[in-house]
């Protein structure tokens, strides 16, 4: 390997200069006696000047004011050392919420009372009321709410309604089980009373009329009221009056009641299509937040469409849609459409050999290597492969003939 190597971009950024080349050999085709003998006649002259300024007082006792010699500066080192790497992707991402769900009215009435914006609603608790008071209900399931239900039908809205009232403690397991859980029977009917009654409602029947009950996967946080008290539950009232009508009184959409999301805390990541090949479900994140604290989380999906949108400078960005979870969801307390900072863990390698970025010098294209620095100023160069660079220490893992303790030459601070 030739003593003379160009620095990478790390190395010249950090001001680190190239090693001066070896002195070459005589000049090719100046015959060496010739270049003796040149030398002697210049030897010759320089004795006869010297006589001369001494007898005319040239020479003083004065010190010179000139600078002495200098010793070359001792290099900056680092040790080569062997520990645990991550390769990290800093991302920009909002912090919010998971899900979007909007509640439209069904059924007829008046609203009377709505919840404010940022409060959960959990499982058998009133979403909004009606009228005199009565309770619109959160129920857990997948099957919308789409008729009225009463003892005697079966299907899976009538599955749901069971496994809802037993979750509640307004039915057993045993009674449910003895028709089937797909059946609306006599002990279902009990455990709707003792829910309306639970809730307020003036009149028990043990039956739901279709609105009087939402069907949601999961406990809703209210983002927005879009309707008012006072206006008409459903945009299609049950007299045949025109949805147009309705909305010209004041509702503000198609029986939009509220809109809401789920209770979780999620990250979402606008990120780069082209990173998409970098990152995978599973893979390890630290989230950053406004306030700078931190905290540790992980991909839980990659989105595969892509969409083309402005970004910040205006030029357009094609991204794809991750989502991360954080490991403790309520240490985010409130925080909703938040921008935060995830760095993604895209790599990572136990006990690896690891020398500083700055130490790194470019040679061939791809092709990289450290300066030694040995006992009594002895240098060497050795060729290294490259492996996971963590940016956030300036750190990067090496294979090569290199060993733990070693001092390998760097930028200068």
């Amino acid at each position: 390997m030739s003593d003379t190597v160009s620095r990478g971009p790390e190395a010249e950024q950090a001001g680190r200069r190239p090693p001066t080349a070896r002195p070459t050999s005589p000049v090719a085709g100046e015959p060496r006696g010739h270049r003796g003998r040149i030398a002697l006649g210049a030897a010759v002259l320089i004795a006869a000047g010297a006589v001369s300024a001494g007898q005319a007082g040239a020479f003083s006792p004065t010190p010179s004011s000139g600078p002495g010699p200098q010793r070359a500066p001792t290099p900056a080192t680092a040790a080569v050392t062997r520990r645990d790497i991550a390769a990290m992707m800093p991302v920009t991402a909002t912090l919010g919420y998971a899900g979007s769900y909007p509640i439209t009215g069904q059924g007829s009435g008046t609203l009377t009372w709505l919840p404010s914006a940022g409060q959960v609603i959990s499982q058998g608790q009133a979403l909004y009321r009606v009228d005199d008071g009565s309770p619109v209900v959160l129920l857990y399931g997948r099957v919308p709410s789409w008729r009225t239900l009463y003892q005697g039908l079966s299907g899976q809205d009538v599955a749901q309604l069971n496994h809802d009232l037993v979750q509640l403690g307004y039915a057993t397991r045993a009674d449910i089980l003895a028709l089937g859980w797909d059946y609306y029977s006599r002990a279902t009917a009990a455990g709707v009373r003792q829910l309306e009654a639970r809730l307020g409602a003036a009149s028990p029947s043990g039956n739901l009329t279709r609105g009087q009950v939402v069907f949601e996967p999961e406990a809703l946080r209210v983002s927005q009221v879009t309707s008012g008290l006072g206006n008409p539950v459903s945009a299609v009232a049950d007299a045949g009056q025109p949805a147009s009508q309705v909305q010209s009184a004041g509702a503000p959409g198609l029986g939009s009641v509220l809109t809401a999301t789920s209770d979780r805390h999620v990250v979402l990541i606008p990120l780069d299509a082209s990173y998409q090949s970098q990152v995978k479900v599973g893979d390890s994140v630290s989230v950053t937040l406004p306030d700078g604290a931190t905290m540790p989380g992980v991909i839980s999906s990659v989105g595969t469409v892509a969409t083309t949108s402005p970004g910040p400078d205006g030029a357009p960005g094609t991204t794809i849609p991750v989502t991360a979870t954080l490991a403790h969801p309520s240490a985010a307390g409130t925080l909703d459409q938040a921008p935060v900072t995830v760095n993604i863990t895209t790599g990572t390698a136990r006990n690896a050999l690891v020398v500083p970025v700055s130490a790194l010098l470019a040679q061939e294209p791809g092709q990289y290597a450290v300066e030694v620095a040995g006992p009594g100023g002895a240098r060497r160069y050795v060729p290294v492969t490259l492996g996971i660079f963590d940016d956030a220490d300036g750190l990067v893992q090496v294979t090569g003939a290199l060993h733990p303790g070693e001092r390998v030459v760097v930028a200068a601070s």
